[in-house]
């Protein structure tokens, strides 16, 4: 079956990010549980290439249906699943990465949607919290994207929400997005003071 084309992100209202991101019609793969048959000998590099056999993936539609059929086990690792096999794959940091951004509203009110590398489209909020990590090459956020697996948000896209964080005035420093906030500073939590 045909992957639907990626709709044009810059077209898009929030509204629509919304609708498309809860309507989007993926694989039962929390449901499936084949016998384990070994290595997909696939990678996902950090920066989101996809890579298989050491050679990137160039087909973008094949890149969105593999997508759709990665787990992330109990155990952390991650699986490619299909109602008959599951087939490890390597991640060397988040699966996805968040490459666009759209804000609207202000404060408590703002919601921020985000398109990620495989075309999916996600509406930061108490179901796909962001977290920020601090790292020996500085602080690295994240969007939740289902089922344990993340997006990696793009530097750009970080540079988005840190202006409005220091924009909007909160303490810590942080984004509204979905009635929810996210502080920008790693483990600290909670709604600004």
């Amino acid at each position: 079956m045909p992957m639907p084309p990626e709709p044009d992100f810059a077209k898009l209202t929030l509204a629509d990010i919304l609708r498309l991101g809860e309507g989007a019609r993926l694989p039962p793969v929390d449901r499936w549980n084949p016998a384990h048959c070994g290595d997909s000998e696939m990678r996902i590099a950090r920066d989101g290439t996809w890579y298989h056999q050491g050679s990137p993936i160039g087909r973008q539609p094949m890149v969105r249906l593999f997508s759709t059929i990665l787990r992330r086990e109990p155990d952390g690792g991650y699986v490619l699943v299909t109602p008959a096999e599951k087939l490890d794959i390597a991640v060397e940091d988040a699966p996805f990465v968040a490459v666009e951004m759209k804000a609207e509203g202000e404060g408590a009110a703002m919601t921020l949607g985000f398109r990620l590398n495989t075309g999916d489209l996600v509406t930061a909020g108490p179901e796909h919290a962001l977290r920020f990590e601090e790292r020996a090459e500085g602080p690295r956020p994240y969007l939740h994207v289902r089922g344990g697996l993340e997006a990696l948000v793009s530097r750009p896209v970080y540079y988005q929400l840190a202006e409005i964080a220091l924009s909007n005035g909160s303490e810590p420093p942080g984004v509204w997005s979905g009635g929810a906030f996210f502080p920008l500073e790693p483990g600290t939590s909670g709604e600004p003071a």
